[in-house]
Formats: structure tokens, sequence, C-alpha cells
């Protein structure tokens, strides 16, 4: 697997985002190969997995047995291309394709499984699988005569399709990343570097695991707790069959932190759940558990491994497979945003104030920990904005219905349900998709709706999942298969249950992610659907489609009160849209930081506390804490895979805020507005990861994207 995956540069301009465009191995431990043979196994059934008959033991045993059979391929093709006179497409390419096809599918079986059937398939029984797949699909990107073969075609310009050259160009990109140009001396440099940083990365992991799962708040109180949702209740309850009489222990997990923040009228105990947070890494409290000079580490090695590659830093090497295509671009587009978000947040925040003061606040000044609180009221107040007020509007077989008959219409395809067809759970349905002038499915999909306990917290962070379970691939003449798995309340007496706001937004987000996996044209496995899509754009999909909640006929067709028939009435909808900008130049401001700060850590060679202290005051309007240790617990970019990446985030929402805007120009224009969805198919969706996005935007909108749109969505554009 490459260190990153493949971009290019793009040159920015004020009031434009851009204006023209331009694996390393993993050491694991192999699991043991049981008496399996890779024919005849329950694995398949008329090219659909046979999950009635899969277990796990079946994937581990012949995810080894694949993943040998196909490093031992990449050394077949390695020995026909030292005997020369190869055809990279025949001879190479469609090989690796074909050879690792198998895996891959046993990959996204077993994934499946474990997301689907967590106790079932515990997080030990899946990682050895996961990084045994991985290992192995590392091996095409790591192989010096692969690479050698592939660098020599493009340096010669021979003429390709345009999706075999980027296929080729993905190859060069992902061996230039793993050091495949570097002399024997610097490869052993880079490998020793990428060992002391995975070292480094779980040292800093393991801490601030650890002092987040030792942090614990007890609530003995019912009046501290009178107002959290039942959910929040029956999770931090010591007695959970009886959790209206407590006492409550909360904690530091994300799901339970931030609705406690929201929920929590003691200001005490916020205060506490605030700096136990923020101090995460800090040491103040438990020397041994101090991040920092992990985080330092980790710097450096990544800023070594940069310079080695032919780097000026680590941030510039990390855009050579973003959309942005310099740090110069991402900077334009933060300082774009903050001349508008900054305003927005100091008036909020004087608003806020006042609210509260109005409301039984009795001191001078808001902190940090009295936001979210506040916030959370006001926005009850000004928005009436009641979740609970929406949940009967939206019984989930319609607001399923509705979303399949919106992408019918606007892509000219069918979704069918078919019933004969093996799944994991009772529960699971399939879904066939194909165009509306043919029989032949050109795409399926699993749905996996419901989570196993009724008492289960809906964690915020973890509320659904897409799984490429297969890729479209010409040369496998195999078709995408996806799966779609949700933590939506259980079924009740057989009964489907009804949405809250939040779980119609998730649906719609995970379903735009795969329908750009499932409704790809690309012929070659390796940049069909999300594969290759550059890193900042891979969620931009999923965010268009949230988007159509904003429209009215959409929402009317999702809606419905099943005892009354009515659909979500114009002030709830208003309300729905109105709320999304509440106090939306304060959390833009929070998100921009962040993607500022990770930028420059990743640019500059000041110490962490200096570049903190240095940006804080740019975007936030209140005082850093002296005890504030924020970035010694920012897991996302120094032990995940958001370094220098983390304004991907804010990209990703203003390439589809403006997607989405040539929709919104068309409403109320019934056969210009299904045009447009026409037109988004056939770049976005068709073309995925064949094509560089930059190219796919210009052919949708014939511009260069601007942020507009989503300022405009926020209401932060003060009519400009």
């Amino acid at each position: 697997m490459a260190l990153i995956s493949a971009g290019r540069r793009i040159i920015n301009s004020r009031n434009l985002l851009i204006s023209h465009p331009r694996n390393i191995g993993y050491i694991v431990l192999l699991p043991e190969i049981g008496d399996v043979s890779t024919k005849d196994q329950p694995l398949l059934k008329d090219n659909l997995p046979e999950f009635n008959n899969v277990t796990i033991e079946n994937c581990t045993a012949l995810i080894a047995k694949q993943a040998l059979e196909f490093e031992s391929e990449v050394k077949r093709i390695e020995k026909e291309i030292e005997c020369g006179n190869v055809n990279i497409e025949k001879d190479v390419i469609e090989p690796l394709e074909i050879s690792s096809a198998p895996l891959n599918l046993t990959w996204g079986i077993s994934k499946t499984l474990y997301l689907g059937n967590k106790t079932g398939v515990p997080t030990k029984t899946y990682l050895p699988i996961h990084e045994r797949a991985r290992q192995a699909r590392s091996a095409k990107y790591n192989s010096p005569k692969i690479y050698g073969a592939i660098k020599k075609e493009i340096s010669e310009g021979n003429d390709h399709e345009p999706e075999l050259k980027r296929v080729l160009e993905k190859f060069h990109i992902e061996g230039k990343l793993n050091g495949l140009d570097l002399s024997d001396d610097k490869k052993e440099v880079l490998k020793r570097s990428l060992v002391r940083l995975s070292k480094e990365k779980q040292i800093f992991k393991q801490k601030i695991e650890q002092q987040t799962d030792n942090f614990s708040h007890t609530i003995q109180n019912y009046q501290n707790v009178r107002d959290f949702p039942e959910d929040l209740l029956k999770a931090i309850s010591v007695d959970s069959s009886n959790y209206l009489r407590g006492p409550w222990k909360v904690t530091l997990q994300p799901s339970i932190y931030s609705q406690t923040m929201q929920y929590c009228p003691d200001r005490e105990i916020r205060w506490n759940l605030w700096q136990g947070s923020v101090n995460r890494g800090s040491g103040f409290l438990e020397k041994d558990k101090f991040t920092g000079l992990h985080l330092e580490e980790i710097r450096n090695r990544r800023q070594e491994i940069a310079q080695l590659l032919g780097y000026k830093t680590f941030a510039d090497m990390s855009m050579e497979t973003k959309m942005a295509g310099s740090v110069e671009n991402v900077r334009n587009m933060i300082n774009n945003l903050l001349e508008k978000a900054k305003p927005a947040q100091n008036e909020e925040l004087k608003q806020l104030f006042k609210f509260a003061t109005e409301n039984g606040f009795e001191y001078s000044k808001l902190e940090l920990w009295d936001v979210p609180y506040w916030r959370k009221r006001q926005q009850l107040s000004e928005y009436k904005f009641n979740p609970e007020n929406y949940k009967k509007y939206f019984p989930f077989p319609t607001v399923l219905e509705g979303m399949f008959k919106l992408c019918e219409k606007l892509f000219g395809v069918v979704i069918k349900q078919r019933n004969d067809v093996s799944t994991w759970n009772k529960d699971v349905k399939f879904y066939d998709i194909l165009e509306s002038h043919s029989s032949a499915p050109v795409a399926g999909f699993y749905l996996d709706s419901y989570r196993e306990k009724d008492n289960e917290l809906h964690n915020i962070n973890s509320n659904g999942w897409m799984v490429a379970i297969q890729n479209k691939s010409s040369a496998c003449n195999r078709i995408p298969l996806a799966s779609l798995i949700f933590n939506f309340e259980p079924l009740k007496n057989g009964k489907p249950p009804y949405l809250d706001v939040d779980s119609v937004y998730s649906l719609f987000y995970r379903f735009g992610l795969a329908l750009q996996h499932l409704l790809t044209r690309a012929s070659f496995e390796e940049v069909s659907g999300l594969s290759n899509i550059e890193w900042d754009m891979v969620e931009v999909c999923g965010h268009v489609f949230t988007h159509f909640l904003h429209n009215k006929d959409v929402i009317e067709s999702i809606s419905c009160d099943l005892e009354t028939g009515d659909k979500l009435p114009a002030d709830l909808f208003k309300d729905m849209c109105d709320v999304k900008k509440h106090m939306a130049g304060s959390d833009l401001c929070r998100e921009l930081y962040f993607s500022a700060l990770d930028v420059e850590l990743y640019s500059k060679e000041d110490h962490w506390l200096k570049i903190t202290r240095n940006l804080w005051p740019q975007f936030i309007d209140f005082p850093l804490d002296k005890n504030d240790s924020h970035p010694c617990s920012f897991t996302q970019i120094f032990t995940e895979e958001w370094a220098a990446a983390y304004y991907s985030h804010i990209w990703s929402r203003v390439i589809a805020a403006d997607i989405y805007s040539a929709f919104q120009e068309m409403e109320g224009n019934e056969q210009e507005f299904i045009s447009v969805g026409k037109r988004f198919r056939e770049t976005f969706l068709a073309l995925g990861g064949s094509a560089h996005s930059t190219k796919i935007f210009r052919h949708f909108r014939g511009r260069d994207p601007c942020p507009k749109a989503l300022l405009n969505n926020l209401g932060l554009s003060n009519g400009n």
C-alpha cells in the first residue's frame, strides 16, 4: 500500500478554488493456511457471495491462499518483463487485475461480515485478514520490475486510451511514493524511518486510547441528566435496567461526550469533561502519558520520508494525491472561507451570550465548555428544531422508496429488490440496479439497516458504512457489488422503524458514496468507482446527495405520517434547512482551524505549541487555555489517515455544494433538473477515478470550483 495515492498540482486564485490542473509494504504475521482449495468454495453462487455458508474461518484460510497466489502471479509477471517485449496492458495490467480479483472479493466479503456482525466476527479475528490482504495487494505497487516497465511505457509516450493512461499513472505515483526510484542506501533509510514512524504512531495511539478509556465522571443528581436523550441515558446508566434512577457515568467516548456537553445544565460537569478532553496527551496529570514528544517524532519522520522522496515537506508530498494540488491552494481556500466565517463567528457568539444571559446564565462571559449547552438551547428556542417532531414523518420504507425513485429519475436506472439472494442476516435486503432500457443488472448492493440491540447508543461517528465488495472489471467480467450497513433502530414486532433527521442524512450520504461505486463505467478495477479518486474528493458524492434533502419535492417524496398521510409540514421543513445555518460561522472556523493546524504542522519546522498559539487566535474567538493541549490528542492526523489531508473534509463540502448548485439553478424546470442529473451521472458517477477530478468538475460545471455555493448554504455569503 502506498504512503498516499496519486494526484496533480493545481494553481489557485483568490475567488476560484482552482484555475487549472495540472505503499510501502507492511510487516505482518501471516494467518495459518488451512486445508482449503480455491475451487468449489462456498463464497460464491451465481456470481454473488453465498453469505449463508460463509464463515470467517473460510475467509481466513482463503485470503491466505489467495494472497500467496497473487504474490506468485506478481513474480511470474516480473519474470516475463525480464524476458522483454511485453505488452503493458495485456501482459501486465490485465493479468494483475484478473489475479487480484478473488483476493479483493474475499476481502470485501470479510469486511462486510465484520461490520455487519461484529458479535460474530471480533476485531482480533478480522484484523489479520485485513492486514494480510493489504500486504498482498501492495506487492504490485512495490515491484521494481513492474514499476520500471510502466515508467518506461510512460516515458516513451506510447498512445493509450485515457483510462489505461490513468491506470499507468496510478502505478507510477504509487511506486514513486514507495521509494522505488531510490538507491539501495536510501531505501534502507526509508525503511528505518517507516519502522520508527509506525512505532511512534502506535505509542501515540495507545496513550490517547488509555486516557480516553480511563476518564469518567459519575453523575448522581437526576436534575443534571433530566434533558438527556433516552438512548444516552441508557448508555451511561450504571444500571441499564433502571436507567432513570442512576447513577450515570459519562466518558470521553465521542458520542457520549458530545451529547453530554449539549444537554448537561451543570457547568462544573461540563468543565470537567472539557478539560479531560483537551488535556489528553498533555502529561499534566499522568506524565508517562505525554504525547508531545511522539507528536514531534511523527512529524520529523514524515518530513524525513518526504525529503527522501524528493519533496520539500510532507505536506507537499501529500498534495501529490489531492485535487487541491498544492499547499498554497489549500491555504487560499482556508483564507477565502475564513474571510466570511470569522465575522459571522463573532456575531454568533455575541448573540449566544445574550441568549444565555436572558435565560439564567450568571457569569460575565461564555467559555468553550458553555457553548455546546447554550447553543443547543438557543437552537431549540429559535428554530423549534426538536428532532422528536420529525421522526413520525420519516418511516424507513417511505424514505428508502423515495430515495430510490430520486435515483431512478435522475440517473435513468431501475432499483429492484431480489429475494433469492443469500445474506448474513434475515433482515438484510439485496437490490439489483438495472439500466432503464435493459434487464441485465449493472450493479448490486446489500442493505443491512438495523442495529442488533435496542439499547445500543447511536454512535454519531460510526452511523453507517459503505463497503465496496467488488469493483467493476471488464477483464474479469464483474459488475460492482457493495454493502450498506447502518445502525438504525431495530425492527419492533416486525414493524420497520422511523428515522430521525440525522439518520436520514446518514442514509443519503452513504448511498451517495455507494452510487459512485455502483454506477461507474470504468473498465479497469484500479480506477473504477471510488478507486483512485483524489483523497480530497472521496466524500463529494455523499455530500452532494445530502443536499437533495433541502429540495421540497424530494422531502415530500420521502416523508409521510402513516396515520394521517401528511407530508412533512412546510414550517418543519424550513426549520430543518435553517438549523444547518445555526452558528455555521463558528463551526466553519473550527474546521478551518484544524485544517490549517494540520497543514502547518506538516509544512513548517516550528514546535507544535508555537504553531498552535500562532494559529488559534486567527480562527477562534476564545483565548487558548494555558492547559489546552488538544494537538496532543489529534489522532486523525498523527495515527490515522488524515496527515496533511484534514482539509479534505472542507474541500469536499465546497466542491459538493458547487455541484449541487447546478441542480438548484434548475429547480422548477423538471426537464432541465433531470438533465443535470444525467450530466452528473456521466461525469462524477461514471468516471470516478478514471479521470482527474479537476477535469471531471470542469466537464460537469463548465468552469473551476468556487466556494460561493457553500457560503450561501451556510448563510455566510452576505448576499455577495
